[in-house]
Parts: structure tokens; C-alpha cells; sequence
């Protein structure tokens, strides 16, 4: 069974910082893997993986597993767009907002989300903590 949490999380300013500049990382380097995907038409996971993870890893400076979920990230952003064009949610495939679409890679807002696992983050349940990895270590 898989858990979601929606908590909040009150960092110091020190911390926020962290926190945000992995973020941005991540998602930059999520637009890299995306601009990858599109230019080789490579959109499955591990096919993908073999082309961007050792770059990830290198130029963003992200762990194993920030990496694979970034990775990841991608694969299903274009997943979704292909069932959204699939069902017609983005209209016809001649359509100016069809074309627009699929003609350039998916971009990542700066602070979009990005999805953290047990390998990433730990709970602290009695002391009301939770430490998660960024670039600079992790936080608690």
C-alpha cells in the first residue's frame, strides 16, 4: 500500500534556502532529461535512464535517487501529454494548440514538485522531525 502525506514543513531560513536550490536543480535538470527525451524520442524509463542519469548525476550534482526520480518525473509528464493527445483534450492533431504543443520538449516550473521516497526522506514521529536529503545533506 502506498502512503501520501501532505505535511508542512517549517524550516529556517538556512534550510529554506537548501531546500529551494534543490529544488531548482532538480526541476533544471528534469528540462534537460525533457529536452533530451524529445530530441532522441526517447520517452520509457530505463531507455531514457541510460541516455541523462550520469549526467544528471554529474552536472546537477543530485543523489541516485533525486536522479531517478527526476528522471522519472519526465517519462511520466510525457505519458500524460500522450494520453491528453490521445483523448483530444488538446484538440485536433491540426490544430494550432495540438501543434504548439507537441512541437517543442516539456518544460518544469523552477519550484515544481518533486517527488521524495523512504531512500530520500525519514521521520522522526516522536521529535516531530523529518530529515530530507538535499544538495548541501540532508536537513532535519
Amino acid at each position: 500500500m502506498k502512503l501520501v502525506v501532505q505535511v508542512k514543513l517549517l524550516p529556517t531560513p538556512v534550510q529554506a534556502a537548501a531546500l529551494e536550490a534543490t529544488l531548482r536543480s532538480c526541476n533544471e535538470a528534469a528540462c534537460w532529461v525533457s529536452e533530451v527525451a524529445f530530441a532522441k524520442d526517447v520517452k520509457r524509463n530505463f531507455a531514457l535512464r541510460e541516455h541523462t542519469y550520469t549526467e544528471v548525476r554529474r552536472r546537477w550534482g543530485l543523489g541516485a535517487q533525486a536522479a531517478q526520480h527526476t528522471i522519472k518525473k519526465t517519462c511520466d509528464a510525457y505519458r500524460t501529454l500522450a494520453a491528453n493527445l490521445k483523448a483530444g483534450h488538446l484538440g485536433k492533431p491540426w490544430s494550432k494548440r495540438y501543434r504548439r504543443t507537441v512541437e517543442k520538449p516539456i518544460t518544469f516550473r523552477p519550484e515544481g514538485a518533486q517527488p521524495y521516497d523512504d531512500r530520500m526522506l525519514s521521520w522522526q514521529i516522536t521529535e516531530r522531525t523529518v530529515s530530507v536529503w538535499t544538495l548541501s545533506g540532508s536537513v532535519r
